[in-house]
């Protein structure tokens, strides 16, 4: 397991040689419309590495998380209970060190069904696609580079492809059924300024969305075809922006802002800015996931750089 300095002084060094902002809310306003009633549901141990970097629906009113430091997926209960589905392996060669980061982590998650895919960064062989049938060990699917940080996934119903963000890269990758993996897009709105690229990733009516960290913006394009065609920016200013997830309306977003400690609401009107709804006074502590789901608002917080509770926070959405 990692140690809360070996976490510290990776990430927190690359966000501050990198310029981003790292700031951390102070006497903010609690929950605001449409999100209500948040409530941090689970704490995790941070010097355990667990450290939920992605989640996805389960059954029940359970999520499943990637702990990205503790190299897990595990089923987070509606009680909070904590319950490791997968651990991955160590990496072999215990010299690789994982780009931007320093150390072998989970990121990207998707279900379907009892089948989870699941990213896996280690600066070696390891690095690439994982997968595994609940109550069975996890396997490699899928190759990336070592020199890659694969982070958000998202699964195409339709056809079966997973799409992969590389942050260190500055690309999407396109993995089909059989393991097989091309650039879909390698596009300069995918690159970085100085630390992470893209990163979040959902697919929505037939289009693929992706945020990037360092350049605020969440961006969609059509997936119709091998290769991604042009890139439109659908929203600007979201500093920091990881993860992110639809509300049911349109496409208004909640993300997740990762070095402001804020969850906040895109997709008001055109040119209306982004609405802070969730803040550190509800328990956010370097969210990196928000999730949708039965009428709950799930936000994962890592600590990464506050070092200090990492969390499962669950809040109720209002859809009128």
């Amino acid at each position: 397991m990692l140690s809360r300095g070996v976490v510290k002084s990776a990430l927190a060094a690359a966000v501050l040689a990198s310029g981003a902002l790292v700031a951390v809310a102070g006497t903010a306003d609690a929950a605001t419309a449409p999100v209500r009633r948040p409530a941090v549901v689970a704490r995790f141990d941070l010097a355990g590495g667990q450290m939920p970097e992605n989640v996805v629906a389960d059954r029940s009113g359970s999520v499943d998380v990637t702990f990205a430091g503790a190299r897990q997926v595990a089923r987070i209960g509606p009680d909070g209970s904590t319950r490791v589905l997968a651990t991955l392996p160590a990496p072999a060669d215990p010299a690789a060190v994982t780009p931007l980061l320093g150390f072998p982590l989970t990121t990207g998650l998707v279900r379907e069904g009892n089948t989870f895919y699941v990213l896996y960064a280690t600066g070696s062989t390891e690095t690439g696609v994982w997968t595994f049938t609940e109550g069975r060990r996890p396997y490699k699917i899928a190759d990336l580079p070592a020199d890659g940080l694969p982070n958000g996934m998202a699964r195409d119903a339709a056809t079966g492809t997973l799409y992969v963000t590389d942050s260190a890269k500055g690309v999407v990758y396109a993995v089909n059924r059989k393991g097989r993996v091309t650039i879909f897009s390698d596009g300069p709105e995918l690159t970085s300024t100085g630390f992470f690229g893209v990163n979040g990733a959902r697919i929505r009516d037939g289009r693929l969305y992706v945020s990037n960290l360092d350049r605020g913006t969440i961006l969609r394009t059509p997936l119709t075809g091998r290769r991604a065609g042009e890139f439109t920016t659908i929203a600007t200013g979201l500093t920091g922006i990881d993860d992110f997830d639809f509300t049911g309306r349109g496409e208004q977003i909640l993300a997740g802002l990762v070095t402001e400690n804020r969850v906040v609401l895109t997709g008001e009107g055109e040119g209306a800015p982004a609405k802070t709804v969730l803040t550190e006074a509800d328990g956010l502590s370097n969210p990196t996931s928000v999730l949708v789901s039965g009428g709950n608002v799930y936000v994962t917080s890592a600590a990464y750089v506050t070092q200090k509770n990492p969390n499962l926070l669950v809040a109720r959405l209002d859809r009128h």
